[in-house]
């Protein structure tokens, strides 16, 4: 008897489930992203992250790294689904060579230099620079800039050994916090962030002095059959991405 009674709660457990397979999108399966991010973006992106799973069925997972360490990543076979660059030179590249997908790529933040001191006081007053950080050209976007800057108003020169190098923009940034370098040229967004709680004195750089830092954002050939990688990047040409975005020291195209 217990043999036919467990055989019957079997047979509608699938039934049960058969159902639920036929009925389509409400019972459909969420999908989870891996989303690769330039350390710029950190705080966006969690906040990001946060308002698209608030709204869609699918779920992603953040990862931080330089533009320079995560294309080298994605060039070497790591499996993640969307890359969101400090720049626009390296999406191009992967989809170039078919690491992304053709057509996919966009613009979805312009970034902001500015030359930034914990110092309420410094910027502003003319008086011998000791150490500049900034990021390592060679692997992201904004130590490009910030050289181009430097050599655009005339100051390499005179500044040129007195540099600190970071990894990336965070680093960069972390320096100057730390007092490891006295000012550093770092993303306006960090300066911005409710989590900077420093008195500060900042000169924001004006943009004809530096190449635009067009953020671009490639759904990789990993990703290509994957439903939440497409929603993520779907979510972040929204009107409430956009704002998010634009709220924490981003242009926006």
């Amino acid at each position: 008897m217990q043999q036919v009674l467990a055989k019957r709660s079997f047979n509608r457990l699938t039934r049960l489930i058969m159902v639920l397979v036929s009925t389509g999108p409400a019972f459909a399966l969420a999908d989870e992203a891996l989303v690769v991010v330039a350390t710029n973006f950190a705080e966006a992106s969690e906040k990001l992250e946060a308002n698209f799973e608030a709204s869609s069925e699918h779920t992603i997972k953040v990862l931080m790294g330089s533009t320079g360490k995560l294309y080298a990543q994605i060039v070497n076979g790591a499996p993640f689904d969307v890359f969101l660059a400090a720049d626009s030179r390296r999406p191009e590249l992967l989809e170039q060579s078919g690491a992304a997908i053709d057509g996919t790529r966009f613009v979805y933040a312009v970034g902001r230099l500015t030359l930034w001191s914990p110092d309420p006081e410094h910027i502003g007053l003319e008086r011998p620079i000791r150490s500049l950080a900034i990021a390592n050209p060679a692997l992201a976007p904004y130590g490009t800039a910030a050289l181009e800057a430097m050599k655009s108003l005339h100051i390499w020169d005179a500044l040129e050994d007195k540099l600190v190098m970071g990894e990336n923009v965070g680093q960069a940034f972390a320096l100057v916090a730390t007092r490891n370098a006295e000012v550093g040229f770092v993303a306006l967004s960090y300066v911005l962030s409710e989590r900077n709680i420093q008195s500060a004195s900042r000169w924001d750089v004006p943009t004809e002095h530096y190449s635009p830092i067009r953020q671009e954002a490639v759904l990789l050939s990993h990703g290509k059959d994957n439903p939440a990688a497409t929603a993520f990047l779907e979510f972040l040409q929204s009107n409430s991405a956009r704002e998010t975005i634009e709220s924490l020291g981003y242009g926006v195209p």
